[in-house]
């Protein structure tokens, strides 16, 4: 009798949520008792499901509700009096957080291996946010969080996590979506995600309310074949690429002698610029380069006595005078002597 006497009846029941992040909170029962015609309060933001005897006997949603026989078997001790007011019914009540559980990240620890139709099997990765909700209590509790006093959004999080990459990696398999496509298209591909990822969330009594591909990065030996591939495609089309490659190929030519000649010949006669280019490459690496020319003799010409003549000649001829003749012989025969 003063075992009972001393236990505590429960008036009010209610979750007051101290924080973020907790998905499911069983109300303390030990040494309590829930009095009868207690009042059951439910935010709007909660759902509450009440288990008697270890099964789901209702599920509250927001309001206040008075608990009654009308509404579900409450047991007191006083109605087990000849049991030694030992009663053999376990009651439990739950409360769940439904507002939605926003920023929650996703992403691939290992690269996912797909297939795609430009660059053959590619192995990216991928990663982003996304958030969700409790829609539905009693199948997240029979599913999911069962009879923990807490459940979190870290408890359900690897669940989810693995739940995430494993659809991500089929539906993008199957897709035949280029990666070049994917990369363009992240908000179309996140659509595409989310619509099949829906039915899974829902299988825990969840609804995925948004889904986002932030990046997509493949292997670094990849994304270099990637960007020569950008970059051909800003030079043109492969005949201007190779048109670029023999301009930036042409002195090399020009150190061969005749080298831009022969191109010049090469692109009459009407070969092709990359073959010209390629065959006049192959000539500039096979060819030396020429030695330096040896310097020019000295022209006889230019000796004191020729220019000596070549002053008389000119005096004969009438085409100097004699002053004329008198000087420029005069710096000749100055620069001879000194």
């Amino acid at each position: 009798m003063f075992s009972f006497i001393s236990k505590q009846f429960i008036d009010i029941l209610e979750w007051q949520e101290e924080g973020d992040g907790v998905l499911a909170w069983r109300y303390p029962m030990q040494d309590n008792e829930i009095q009868y015609g207690a009042s059951l309060t439910v935010r709007e933001s909660q759902m509450a499901v009440f288990i008697n005897e270890g099964k789901i006997a209702d599920v509250f949603g927001p309001g206040m509700h008075k608990l009654t026989t009308q509404t579900l078997p409450v047991l007191t001790y006083l109605k087990n009096w000849d049991k030694l007011f030992e009663s053999p019914f376990k009651s439990d009540l739950v409360f769940f957080s439904t507002r939605l559980q926003l920023g929650r990240k996703w992403g691939t620890p290992q690269p996912v291996t797909l297939r795609d139709k430009d660059f053959g099997m590619v192995r990216l990765r991928a990663f982003g946010i996304y958030s969700y909700r409790i829609t539905d209590p009693k199948l997240f509790y029979t599913e999911v969080s069962g009879t923990r006093e807490r459940y979190t959004v870290d408890d359900v999080e690897q669940q989810l996590r693995n739940l995430v990459v494993s659809t991500m990696a089929s539906t993008l398999g199957g897709s035949a979506v280029p990666f070049l496509d994917m990369a363009a298209n992240q908000g179309l591909m996140g659509d595409t995600i989310h619509g099949a990822l829906t039915p899974a969330f829902a299988r825990y009594g969840l609804a995925l309310d948004s889904f986002a591909v932030e990046s997509i990065s493949l292997p670094e030996e990849l994304q270099k074949a990637i960007d020569k591939r950008i970059a051909i495609g800003m030079a043109g089309d492969l005949n201007q690429y190779t048109r670029y490659q023999a301009a930036e190929a042409i002195p090399l030519a020009a150190q061969n002698e005749g080298g831009l000649a022969g191109l010049g010949a090469a692109l009459s006669a009407g070969l092709g610029v990359g073959q010209v280019m390629g065959q006049a490459i192959q000539q500039s690496l096979a060819t030396p380069a020429p030695a330096a020319p040896a310097a020019p003799a000295a022209d006889a010409s230019d000796s004191p006595q020729a220019k000596l003549a070549q002053l008389k000649s000119l005096l004969d001829g009438g085409l100097i005078t004699q002053a004329d003749y008198d000087t420029a012989k005069a710096d000749v025969l100055k620069k001879l002597v000194g």
